[in-house]
């Protein structure tokens, strides 16, 4: 009988469902992705799932759960699996696109895509995910509550020019649209303060927060943001890895003379952090002149300012990630390589 050396469970997760894979690598490195199902994604669907993967695994040789990370759908079943102590591995999507490029696979399916998650956790050497600290997890739920307020608060001014221009116009409806304004502020502001005494109760945090609002157009809200839900840049390795967790990787379909599609970005990604990035690119062209200089740039070559402003957010979220990891402050007479760069 062979000896088992590895074990894996390729799961895509989506937000109702996990299609799961299961794989094994033999003592002669064989490889075989051979049991497919999919289950609930729910607790009981976690239950069942965990259950079947015992069943059809053997218990002599450790097994490994991988998912991609996908936006908050995952995260669920990562604590889930954490808890009752299973060895779990959260890859950026970006590594599994990649690595379904070089399998033949010639249609792509939730279940070829977990066959091919069960076969990348078999083939690398995955670090195992551990769950991240409370404060950054208490800060990224209040980050994004608040950015619900946001949202619903543009939603109400907007609802209420329209009553107030209306030429019948309803009194109590636009005061009952006043006062909802008025408690969206008001639990704004206590969703402020609440964030900034957490912050305040780690120094380490405290510094980290400086270094990231150094940057031009990031203030405090933006650096929390992308502390939050980069969970201190934990999973990131390099610059590319978070552009792509952010979604802002550029996309482009190429097939000899006859399919060329536009370049676009993938949007696969953290769409919290990607929205983020906007205001803050619009600031940096306003108010520092190389990223003005980089989007007149790319104005006048390519003639779109979306592009050149998606740029911007890029070079800012790269710097972000370099700037945390070399602990230091934005140095406006640096001249950093992500920045001059040509895009």
């Amino acid at each position: 009988m062979k000896v088992l050396l590895k074990q894996t469970v390729g799961i895509d997760v989506a937000q109702n469902e996990l299609v799961v894979s299961l794989g094994r690598m033999d003592e002669q490195i064989s490889i075989e992705v051979y049991a497919y199902k999919v289950f609930p994604n729910t607790k009981k669907g976690f239950s069942s799932l965990v259950s079947w993967v015992n069943k059809q695994t053997s218990i002599t040789t450790e097994v490994r759960y991988v998912m991609e990370a996908t936006g908050v759908y995952h995260e669920s079943l990562a604590y889930y699996l954490c808890n009752i102590k299973k060895q779990v591995s959260i890859v950026l999507p970006n590594k599994i696109s990649n690595y379904a490029r070089t399998l033949d696979i010639k249609t792509i399916t939730d279940k070829s895509a977990s066959q091919a998650i069960a076969r990348f956790g078999l083939e690398r050497q995955l670090e195992s995910w551990q769950p991240p600290l409370k404060i950054f997890n208490d800060l990224r739920n209040l980050c994004r509550e608040r950015e619900q307020l946001v949202q619903e608060r543009t939603m109400l001014k907007n609802q209420l020019h329209a009553e107030r221009t209306s030429a019948r116009s309803s009194e109590s409806s636009v005061k009952r649209t006043k006062k909802r304004i008025t408690l969206i502020d008001l639990q704004e502001k206590e969703i402020r303060a609440e964030i900034a005494i957490l912050i305040k109760e780690d120094n380490a945090l405290v510094e980290k927060m400086k270094i990231v609002s150094s940057i031009p157009g990031i203030g405090n809200i933006t650096a929390v943001t992308i502390i939050a839900e980069t969970n201190g840049f934990e999973l990131i390795k390099n610059k590319r890895q978070l552009v792509s967790y952010a979604g802002l990787d550029v996309r482009e379909k190429t097939s000899g003379t006859s399919v060329k599609s536009k370049p676009r970005i993938s949007k696969r990604g953290n769409r919290n952090l990607r929205k983020v990035m906007h205001f803050p690119a619009l600031a940096a062209i306003r108010t520092d002149e190389r990223f003005k200089d980089i989007f007149l740039r790319i104005v006048s070559k390519h003639g779109i300012k979306m592009k050149a402003i998606v740029a911007i957010q890029r070079k800012l979220l790269e710097l972000t990630y370099i700037l945390w990891k070399n602990n230091a402050y934005y140095d406006s007479a640096y001249q950093y390589s992500i920045i001059s760069s040509e895009v």
